[in-house]
């Protein structure tokens, strides 16, 4: 048995947990926030059997695509009477950060 957490961008999450329901993987998700951008992530919780890691992996991968986005990096820390005009940078958002992690014990009740 393995427990596979993935983390995702939040504008991901919800076609994931689709494609999930239908490849019959339960999971459970919790919304989150972290990372570079300080956006909203969701952590994606899938108990599964050994033999299908690599299913469940797949469909991660298929449903969690990056891509690029321009966000405004935050402001230095100024002095009044400073000007700082924010320039929007490039960045790469979304795919999945995913941990697989040996279940010593799984019980349903």
């Amino acid at each position: 048995m393995k427990s596979v957490v993935a983390v995702v961008q939040r504008d991901d999450a919800d076609g994931l947990l689709d494609a999930l329901r239908q490849n019959n993987f339960q999971a459970t998700m919790t919304s989150s926030t972290g990372g570079f951008l300080r956006e909203g992530n969701a952590t994606i919780f899938i108990g599964i059997e050994d033999e299908r890691v690599d299913q469940v992996l797949a469909v991660i991968k298929e449903n969690c695509t990056t891509r690029t986005q321009f966000v405004n990096p935050m402001p230095p820390v100024m002095e009044p009477g400073e000007l700082y005009l924010a320039q929007p940078v490039e960045v790469q958002v979304g795919g999945a950060t995913v941990f697989v992690l040996a279940v010593e014990r799984f019980e349903k009740f």
